[in-house]
């Protein structure tokens, strides 16, 4: 009889920008009894200069994206502007998951809900809300990189992204880092085991 590989599970975060998700993801991936490893995306979009293929994105040509959204070759895939896309190869979530590490994943609300679909239990997912839409905007605000136009943008898609943490596993909130860290943590402990 062939010995089953261990399989990695899934663990998505989706959260309005400003929430905090990324800094959470950071802090998950310094714990190495969870065995996560960071889910790389695609992307159509022209590559920055301090970015590394392969560790930032994997970058594609918008031809190349195309022919592999034909291929069936993205768990979930978006054109966010014209012509420039982002998405999740299944190939990179293999990848991790042979290994028997958890993959993790830093994605949009739509794409958090289309790999839930495809890998169900074997995937949890999580929001992380920040606890009001007037502490995000102070959020926003202090990070300095947003300019009024683009912060109104934001904060109309984080209150449209809210709305669908209902379609998510678990929803946390974002008060104090720590408190949804450890949360998070316990979480997550729970769902490997």
């Amino acid at each position: 009889m062939k010995n089953k590989v261990s399989e990695g599970k899934l663990i998505v975060f989706s959260a309005p920008s400003g929430s905090g998700k990324t800094t959470i993801v950071r802090e998950l991936l310094k714990d190495e009894k969870f065995k996560l490893e960071f889910s790389v995306s695609a992307t159509s979009r022209d590559k920055r200069p301090n970015e590394i293929e392969g560790k930032d994105y994997y970058f594609l040509t918008v031809d190349k994206f195309k022919e592999k959204i034909n291929e069936d070759a993205f768990a979930e895939w978006e054109e966010v502007y014209n012509n420039q896309f982002y998405g999740t190869l299944k190939s990179e979530i293999e990848r991790i998951r042979k290994k028997g590490h958890n993959v993790v994943f830093d994605i949009d609300v739509a794409g958090g809900i289309s790999i839930k679909k495809m890998f169900k239990e074997d995937c949890l997912t999580v929001f992380i809300q920040p606890p009001s839409i007037s502490e995000l905007e102070k959020r926003l605000r202090h990070r300095g990189t947003e300019t009024e136009k683009s912060l109104k943008k934001r904060l109309e898609k984080a209150e449209k992204e809210m709305v669908f943490s209902k379609q998510f596993d678990v929803v946390i909130v974002n008060d104090i880092l720590d408190t949804a860290v450890q949360e998070v943590k316990k979480i997550i402990t729970g769902f490997l085991n």
